[in-house]
């Protein structure tokens, strides 16, 4: 009788691990999905040269990537906790590995689509510094000296005549 209840006890155990385990990696999976609805947005400020969307895009990224770097943190031991306890659960265990191919494959695609803003990006960046270098050369003011700074030359007087 006492070893009933203490199967039934950890039977219990089990399904709560199953539970928070799952409710952990559909947060994740949901901060995945959140991480590309940002980079799209970010994209799309990019190619509309919006900086300051860009900005705000690159802090609302940064505090995602750490969303999903803390819950990393608590999957990955209940993942093992999991492991070691989900031998006899078969029924309500059957979503976990989908959810974990969602999520590789969201992972992926946040990384593929990271990847493709990092160039866009950097063709942006080139393309500023190219018409930057071309409307410096046509800067009226390139070759003029200031009256105001001290160019070394002797051009004023060093002597004053004061006879008179």
């Amino acid at each position: 009788m006492a070893e009933a209840e203490l199967t039934q006890a950890e039977l219990d155990e089990r399904v709560r691990i199953l539970k928070r385990f799952r409710e952990l990696l559909e947060q994740q999976r949901n901060k995945f999905r959140e991480y590309l609805s940002v980079l799209e947005k970010q994209t799309d400020a990019i190619e509309a040269d919006n900086t300051d969307a860009l900005v705000a895009h690159a802090e609302l990224e940064q505090q995602i990537v750490a969303n999903i770097g803390n819950l990393q943190k608590v999957i990955a031991p209940m993942e093992i906790l999991y492991k070691e306890k989900n031998s006899q659960l078969a029924g309500d265990s059957a979503s976990i590995p989908e959810l974990q191919t969602d999520l590789i494959h969201l992972q992926q695609e946040v990384l593929n689509r990271n990847k493709h803003n990092c160039e866009l990006l950097k063709l942006h960046m080139a393309e500023i510094k190219s018409r930057i270098q071309t409307q410096a050369k046509f800067n009226p003011y390139r070759n003029a000296h200031s009256v105001y700074a001290f160019t070394g030359r002797a051009s004023s007087a060093t002597m004053v005549n004061i006879q008179g």
